[in-house]
């Protein structure tokens, strides 16, 4: 699920995982009514929440074995499967620490082994990778791509990361305003694109510059965002030599031109009329 702040993952994420009500309608996770059979589905469920999990005055041990016991496991099996999990996210040398004293990435490897304690069919991810440096991120995007790949585990993962929707979904629904507004594998909601995206860099405001590229043949989809345009074309290549024609003809100074096949932004542009990146930082 993709989408801004605001937009609705969380609460969908939370009325999934039986933490809220829905105002109305119904909702199954596994085949069980998540209103009538909350008990059920909670134990078929796995979720790594956008807060901390796990009990900072407590070791990672602690925090594994505990979670394991709430989830019906023996104390022997608890202590086994901690110490898997412990293993899995190379958390072993830290196990007899407490939560407090590990790092962002650690924490948040920590909170997706909480998560994974009793083999559930499904694990919800609400923005896991938030905050994380570079490195942290890569190795939970592998971990969450072999959870769905060898262990074929179904993940609803929620990010605001486009380069990590179009990595990891099988599937992206982009949400806007509590509705779902398209959904489709990452290749169908590109493909449906047609063309390439020309970005523009100017060396000012480009609203100003915008009429000028309403009058070059051939592109569509004309936007300005701050000191860049972004336009839609059926051949980028073709296009370019028009656009800094027109530009410069016009006195606009320009910094540099790309030509991208479509991305999720350009979908996301499309579906809710706005830039992914700018709406994420209003």
């Amino acid at each position: 699920m993709l989408g801004r702040n605001g937009a609705g993952k969380s609460t969908t994420v939370k009325i999934l995982t039986t933490l809220a009500r829905p105002d109305s309608g119904r909702a199954w996770v596994v085949g069980l009514d998540v209103l009538r059979q909350p008990d059920a589905v909670r134990h078929a469920i796995g979720l790594v929440s956008q807060k901390a999990s796990s009990d900072p005055m407590a070791t990672g041990r602690e925090n594994l074995v505990l979670a394991g016991r709430i989830q019906g496991l023996t104390r022997s099996d608890a202590r086994a499967r901690a110490g898997e999990l412990l293993a899995r996210f190379e958390l072993t040398d830290a196990a007899d620490r407490l939560a407090k004293t590990y790092s962002g990435g650690m924490a948040r490897k920590l909170d997706v082994a909480i998560g994974l304690v009793h083999r559930p069919r499904v694990l919800f991810l609400d923005e896991p990778t938030t905050g994380l440096d570079p490195e942290a991120r890569g190795q939970m995007w592998a971990e969450i791509a072999r959870l769905a790949a060898e262990e074929e585990m179904t993940v609803l993962l929620t990010t605001h990361y486009l380069d990590e929707a179009d990595q990891l979904a099988g599937r992206v629904a982009i949400v806007d305003r509590g509705r779902v507004i398209v959904e489709g594998t990452p290749e169908e909601l590109k493909s449906e694109l047609r063309g390439d995206t020309v970005h523009v860099e100017l060396t000012a405001a480009a609203a100003r510059a915008l009429p000028v590229l309403e009058r070059v043949a051939g592109l569509r989809e004309i936007a300005a965002e701050g000191s860049r345009l972004r336009a839609r074309a059926d051949s980028g290549a073709r296009a370019v030599p028009a656009v800094l024609a027109a530009l410069d003809g016009a006195g606009v100074d320009v910094t540099s031109v790309t030509v991208a096949r479509p991305s999720l932004d350009d979908v996301y542009l499309r579906h809710v009329g706005r830039a992914f990146e700018e709406v994420a930082a209003a």
